[in-house]
């Protein structure tokens, strides 16, 4: 069974994730949905637990969810979710052929 992080931990991350990275959102479920890039328009995650991050992604406007596993295994502390988050967009970049920025 993956880990489930606590309330808190949850709406900090999506809160972030979908207030300052809504390109990253983007970019990563373009990569890793079975629709064409272009089809995807929106990308809002909505959750994650400790072996992947879930997305809200909509292309030719219908609404599905995508589930994404974490690229280095599961998880069960919080500073692990943004090394996740992390190595997600930079697995995105290397797919779709993008050069990532570099983090911080």
């Amino acid at each position: 069974m993956p880990h489930i992080f606590d309330d808190a931990v949850t709406a900090a991350v999506l809160h972030h994730m979908n207030d300052d990275h809504t390109d990253d959102n983007l970019l990563i479920a373009r990569a890793f949905s079975t629709a064409s890039d272009a089809e995807v328009t929106d990308a809002v995650m909505t959750g994650f637990d400790g072996d992947g991050g879930t997305w809200q992604v909509t292309r030719a406007g219908e609404t599905t969810e995508l589930v994404v596993a974490w690229p280095g295994g599961s998880i069960t502390e919080r500073p692990e979710v943004r090394r996740e988050i992390v190595a997600l967009y930079d697995a995105a970049c290397e797919r779709l052929g993008i050069e990532p920025r570099p983090h911080a």
